[in-house]
């Protein structure tokens, strides 16, 4: 397929059958953009809706973010997963209220120095909130690429998925461009087309049943109700993990998402 055939192809479907509805699609603002992108990471868009909408009630500018607690905010996140994402969202918001008066950056360059933030996510955001001609791949956009330009492959790099990318970005269209190259990704998944694990950069995501990230989310949403004991967390999810539990409070408040005094855990405050 020609670039031209292609682009007419992205553009025609999403003409059709975009998801224009989304609520991060109807705003520039790179601060609500930025708690989309975040929330999207490893999480299906229906499941996010409802949280970015609740989330941006409590939280609805960086500078509210940023005095909030970060049991407030984790709280206010209770069921998306990764909660990991939430503290660097918050600590993001707290960067760009001290550093930057409430107000983000807008090179992608700036976006990244902030705490969390990485090439993917900056770009994103800057490209949904400037319209900038960045280069970025997710999920979708690597399914679209891989499928119709490297269909016969077996082992796709990042790279060469850039390369086309580049030569197919529309100047000055880079915001729509990318929300119809996702959305018709989003359709070929649909409609059975799984070629991510061509990729070199694709890491199957692993069973959540029995995982480390149920065992999180077990002792952040038993928390989240109030102050608890070692011995009430540890038997949430059985005798059989109790070691697991365990392991997993120690990292847990090495990374700060939790808080030991005495002999009770806490969320930070």
């Amino acid at each position: 397929m020609s670039y031209t055939s292609f682009r007419k192809t992205v553009w025609a479907h999403y003409k059709k059958n975009g998801r224009h509805d989304l609520p991060w699609r109807k705003t520039r603002d790179p601060y609500r953009i930025l708690v989309s992108e975040v929330m999207l990471q490893q999480t299906q868009v229906e499941r996010v809706i409802p949280y970015y909408k609740n989330f941006l009630e409590k939280f609805p500018t960086p500078k509210a973010l940023a005095t909030a607690s970060l049991a407030e905010v984790l709280k206010a996140w209770q069921g998306l997963g990764y909660n990991r994402r939430a503290k660097m969202l918050w600590q993001a918001a707290k960067e760009v209220t001290k550093k930057y008066r409430g107000i983000f950056p807008k090179t992608a360059g700036e976006l990244e120095e902030l705490p969390g933030i990485g090439p993917y996510t900056a770009r994103a955001v800057a490209t949904f909130a400037h319209n900038d001609n960045s280069i970025f791949i997710e999920t979708n956009i690597r399914t679209v690429i891989t499928h119709h330009f490297f269909s016969r492959r077996r082992r796709v790099a990042d790279t060469e998925l850039v390369e086309v990318l580049t030569r197919l970005l529309p100047k000055g269209k880079a915001r729509e461009w990318y929300a119809a190259l996702m959305d018709y990704g989003s359709y070929l998944k649909r409609s059975g087309v799984k070629l991510n694990a061509k990729s070199k950069h694709y890491t199957k995501q692993k069973q959540f049943k029995g995982s480390d990230r149920e065992a999180r989310g077990a002792i952040l949403r038993e928390l989240a109700k109030g102050n608890q004991t070692q011995k009430r967390l540890t038997g949430l999810l059985g005798d059989a993990r109790v070691n697991q539990i365990k392991f997993q409070l120690t990292k847990l408040r090495a990374e700060g998402l939790i808080e030991r005094r005495g002999k009770i855990f806490t969320l930070p405050h």
